[in-house]
């Protein structure tokens, strides 16, 4: 007994010793040329980034804060994600359970009636038997080749994984409320000016009767101030129904039913943060889906080194016990216990081409995991100098369109004055009534992509998450 004990012992130092041949290749991060990534006009050498303030310091209006804390509690991506983390570590605690043995147990009764005329039946008197087996097996494999480490780190990569896409969901989800809680802002406010229109084309209209009893205009210009006043109506109607739709919207992301949507007002919002890019490799370590792209190709090239080991031989120890016996009431004695050891190596040689088709569809998908990481990476930095590019864009025009809409706010009272006196036609009036007012929407819509190319560029720069 000592010496099978021995025999084992050593077959086991054997399996432990070849894990110094471990064949399993380490991962190393390669080489992305970050500096590259943004525009050469908005590369930045400050080592601080936007993307490392926290959401409640970026978005400062307490409504918006609540929003985006509820949203974050009851978004249903937020949960499903979760679920996913929920998932994908039950696969880690999996994997991290490859080094232990397997135990199985099981009781069986075998009944055997043997044929009268067989080889046996024919000179036996009592050619039936029961057999009663109570076994457990018990088996583990030696990892030689550092397949069930690369197995572990794989299972442990896809819930990093899992734990970065969570990240980006949440990113994305504060974005989206945020944008989405600007943009009603705004239509509350294009509300506000489209009404205060209204007021004044009703007034115009009764100007224009007086003119046309005067004889200074035609029933043609009575017309087209009543049709430029229908115009206004219809457009406050379109806000209106744009405002119920962006709130069904926001309750959807808020993980609720469609309903009216408590909101501050666009001239209350102060959001001018200090605009800092970081260097661009902070994408790395700030983006989480750059960061679920990495760890994708660490899970792919751990099961790349998984399907390599299947090239060489397994090492398995499988030992069976328990208590075998023809008579139920010595089934439990000691004379019923029986137990085995097997030992070996196993080489697989031909099995149909399954190791090498495995082996090659596990580096295709590290190939296409590298690939994949790098788009992510490039992607990152377009959005960066997009947004950057857009916040840029709609500054410079909102002071522009600011001297604009003064302008024409002036050129439409004084065309009234003048059409009072005949020295404009109606048609002039018209024209810069309509102007003023498109162009004071306008300048709305500017302050609300003002807001939107912050938030875009937050959550390009990888913020939000922390």
């Amino acid at each position: 007994m000592k010496n099978k004990i021995y025999k084992i012992s050593l077959l086991v130092l054997a399996a432990v010793v070849m894990q110094s041949c471990f064949v399993a290749k380490k991962y190393d991060r390669p080489e992305m040329k970050t500096e590259d990534l943004y525009r050469t006009e908005v590369v930045s050498t400050d080592s601080t980034s936007l993307a490392n303030v926290s959401w409640d310091k970026v978005f400062t209006d307490p409504i918006l804060q609540g929003h985006i804390k509820k949203g974050l509690q009851n978004n249903l991506d937020i949960r499903i994600a979760m679920q996913n983390i929920v998932a994908a570590e039950a696969t880690m605690k999996q994997g991290k359970a490859g080094y232990f043995p397997t135990l199985s147990g099981n009781a069986d009764w075998t009944h055997q009636q043997l044929s009268k005329n067989s080889q046996l039946g024919s000179f036996l008197q009592d050619r039936s038997t029961d057999q009663y087996q109570l076994t457990g097996t018990l088996s583990w494999e030696a990892d030689i080749w550092g397949k069930i480490r690369s197995n572990k780190r794989a299972a442990n990569a896809a819930y990093l994984q899992t734990i970065a896409a969570n990240q980006a969901v949440k990113t994305q989800l504060i974005a989206n409320i945020a944008s989405t809680y600007y943009q009603l802002l705004s239509m509350d406010a294009q509300i506000k000016v489209a009404e205060q229109t209204l007021i004044n084309r009703n007034e115009s209209i009764e100007t224009i009767l007086a003119l046309k009893d005067a004889g200074n205009v035609n029933e043609v210009g009575v017309k087209q101030t009543e049709a430029q006043k229908y115009a206004t109506e219809i457009i406050i109607a379109d806000l209106k129904n744009n405002v119920i739709i962006l709130e069904n919207a926001l309750s959807i992301l808020l993980g609720e039913s469609p309903r009216k949507i408590e909101r501050s007002t666009l001239e209350d919002q102060a959001m001018q943060p200090e605009i800092t890019l970081g260097v661009p490799a902070t994408l790395l370590r700030n983006r989480p889906d750059v960061i679920a792209a990495e760890y994708n190709l660490i899970s792919t090239f751990e099961q790349t080194n998984v399907a390599r080991s299947n090239f060489y031989p397994t090492f398995k120890v499988t030992a069976t016990g328990g208590f075998q016996s023809i008579d139920l009431q010595q089934w439990f004695s000691a004379n019923s216990f029986f137990a085995n050891v097997v030992t070996g190596l196993t080489q697989p040689i031909f099995n149909q081409r399954q190791i090498k088709t495995r082996f090659e569809v596990a580096k295709a998908n590290q190939e296409k995991a590298y690939l994949q990481f790098e788009q992510s990476l490039l992607t990152a930095g377009r959005e960066v100098s997009d947004a950057l590019a857009q916040y840029n864009n709609e500054t410079a025009k909102i002071t522009i369109r600011e001297k604009q809409v003064d302008a024409l706010k002036k050129a439409a009272d004084y065309s009234d004055e003048l059409l009072t006196y005949g020295l404009v036609n109606y048609l002039e009036v018209l024209t810069a009534k309509d102007n003023a007012l498109n162009t004071e929407l306008n300048l709305i819509d500017n302050k609300y992509k003002q807001y939107n190319a912050i938030i875009q560029l937050y959550r390009a720069l990888g913020g939000g998450w922390q």
